[in-house]
């Protein structure tokens, strides 16, 4: 393929693990393609993630499935079927020679609005989200984070999760770091509201010893006096500079987050979603758990105690972590995926 001469749609929201994935491979792409049209929904986290990415965005309306039972539910297909239709109509003016799909229900209707346009689908997580089981029979190949999954289904292929640049930064934090080690506490891109006070509660045990950077979630800034050297953000755009000063890591179990964290061989203490999810991250935490990459605090024995507890045993197992994570290497999944894309790309 001839270099920039194709046009390449990327798609995929609803949380920043099915958004970043796909920024860390833009520049590359940009080697090969001269059109990188990013798919997603209005008021979705991809819109503001992606604003500053330097490719075309485009708006879909977009169905998203509440794991309730709820009366929106039952509108799901009719909503859905109206979403396809404006979503090929884009495409037809698109006119994409290849869709990569990151996952999250802005990536359905996109992915089903497509004919005859090859699609390479990426699964974070150990077990395929609902999203990409819709997508899976329209896919031409099935990218997988785990080695695990991809012996589970036939067009699939391990490449591990697209990651960027972790190791370069530049020193936009205003953080506050007096003690030599650091523990960053962590819950996803939207937060998490059981962590973040129970950490609250100890954050002056804590603060004796070492530092803390804690990222709330947006709207989860805490209306308490917190010690100087607990540092505080809603969310982080610079998460480079944070992980230069981490020693030690407390995170939910979704699947960036993690990869992310292995690839620079932090010890984590995962306390994974539990309660209204389909489990995806209980099965990501215990599989590094498995592999002597990480401990974990079931989220139903979370409390001040037990939190402190396990953060001491972190602290303790940090050596044979890192050991285990850096006797593994992770293979270089942006290269490949592009390698992919390019032989697939129609």
């Amino acid at each position: 393929m001839n270099k920039k001469t194709k046009t390449i749609v990327l798609t995929g929201g609803g949380t920043a693990g099915h958004v970043i994935p796909n920024l860390a491979l833009i520049p590359e792409l940009k080697q090969y393609f001269d059109k990188i049209i990013y798919i997603g929904s209005a008021n979705g986290i991809e819109k503001e993630l992606v604003k500053d990415a330097d490719v075309e965005y485009i708006e879909i309306p977009t169905v998203k499935l509440v794991r309730a039972l709820k009366f929106e539910n039952l509108l799901i297909p009719f909503k859905l079927f109206s979403s396809v239709r404006k979503t090929r109509k884009i495409l037809n003016d698109i006119r994409p020679n290849i869709i990569f799909s990151k996952g999250g229900y802005v990536s359905v209707p996109v992915c089903l609005a497509s004919k005859k346009v090859p699609i390479i689908m990426h699964e974070s997580d150990l077990s395929m989200g609902l999203a990409n089981k819709i997508i899976y029979p329209k896919c031409t190949l099935l990218c997988t984070n785990f080695e695990d999954t991809a012996l589970k289904y036939k067009k699939a292929y391990y490449t591990s999760t697209p990651l960027r640049d972790l190791k370069k930064y530049s020193n936009t934090c205003d953080l506050h770091l007096p003690k030599p080690k650091t523990l960053l506490i962590i819950g996803g891109s939207l937060g998490a509201k059981i962590i973040n006070k129970t950490a609250f509660k100890i954050a002056d045990k804590l603060c004796e010893n070492m530092n803390v950077i804690h990222i709330v979630g947006k709207g989860n800034l805490p209306n308490i006096k917190l010690p100087s050297n607990y540092n505080v953000f809603e969310y982080c755009e610079n998460m480079n500079e944070i992980y230069s000063h981490t020693n030690y890591a407390v995170s939910r179990a979704g699947a960036n987050a993690i990869t992310e964290l292995r690839y620079l061989n932090i010890p984590m203490l995962l306390i994974p979603l539990s309660s209204g999810s389909r489990g995806d991250q209980i099965q990501n935490s215990k599989h590094f758990v498995h592999k002597g990459y990480a401990i974990e605090l079931r989220q139903e024995e979370l409390n001040e105690q037990t939190l402190l507890k396990n953060i001491e045993t972190l602290i303790k197992s940090s050596d044979r972590l890192k050991y285990n994570m850096s006797k593994s290497k992770l293979p270089d999944a942006n290269k490949k995926i592009v390698e992919l894309i390019l032989k697939y790309c129609k």
